[in-house]
Parts: C-alpha cells; sequence; structure tokens
C-alpha cells in the first residue's frame, strides 16, 4: 500500500499517511467548495489503511489553522472513525496543534476533545 499525500492549496490542507509509521498529518486550511468530494480519497484511504490491520498505534497530527463548517464536519467523521478503531485495541492518539496566539483554534480543539470517548486527544501549543 503506498502512503497518501495530498499537496497543500489555498483552501485546502496538505494531507501525508505515511504506511509504515501510521501517522497521519494534515497542515494548513481547509474550506474547499466541497468538503465530501475532497475529503472522499482520505476516508477511502483510510478505510483500506484500517483493513489492512498492521499496526497497533495510530497517530494524527492535526495543525489546521482555518476550516469552514464543512471542514468541521468532516473533521468529526475522521475523529468518530478513529475513536472506533480505538475501541477495537489499537491506540489511537490525536495532537491537535494550534498556535497559542489563535485563541479559536484552541476553542475548537477543546471542542472536539469534549466529543471523543477514546481516543488519545492531545491540545499542542506550538
Amino acid at each position: 500500500m503506498e502512503n497518501l499525500v495530498i499537496e497543500r492549496t489555498e483552501a485546502t490542507p496538505e494531507i501525508h499517511f505515511d504506511y509504515l509509521t501510521g501517522v497521519l498529518a494534515l497542515r494548513g486550511e481547509s474550506y474547499p467548495e466541497n468538503a465530501a468530494d475532497f475529503y472522499t480519497p482520505v476516508f477511502k484511504w483510510l478505510r483500506s489503511f484500517l483493513a489492512s490491520n498492521h499496526l497497533n498505534e495510530i497517530v494524527a497530527n492535526i495543525e489546521i489553522l482555518y476550516f469552514n463548517s464543512s471542514s468541521s464536519k468532516v473533521l468529526m467523521n475522521l475523529f468518530d472513525l478513529l475513536d472506533v478503531v480505538s475501541t477495537q485495541g489499537k491506540r489511537v492518539s490525536v495532537n491537535w496543534i494550534y498556535d497559542v496566539e489563535n485563541e479559536s483554534a484552541l476553542e475548537y480543539g477543546e471542542e472536539f476533545k469534549e466529543d471523543i470517548k477514546f481516543i488519545e486527544f492531545n491540545l499542542v501549543k506550538k
């Protein structure tokens, strides 16, 4: 299985998922015209990765500077999927990386953290 690499654009984040290490990185801004279309290949890749079941640990490093409401829903769907995976014996941690000067980013991270039940969700100052 190949790594998933999607280059950053003005409206979409850089996405890199390393198959061998189980590290997912999302960096940048996320306000694509159609978030569902943009993120469909990401979820398809992730589901395939999870089906391969070769790692016991997944780490997601998320540094989204700005996102719209449809991207917020996608992020919550991602966290929900990872939450389910965590109940199936995998160790899953999310590092929500935020700039200390961006109070909104911290608040969003705190809101996401409240909705997560099983994964380790860390708020990480940049």
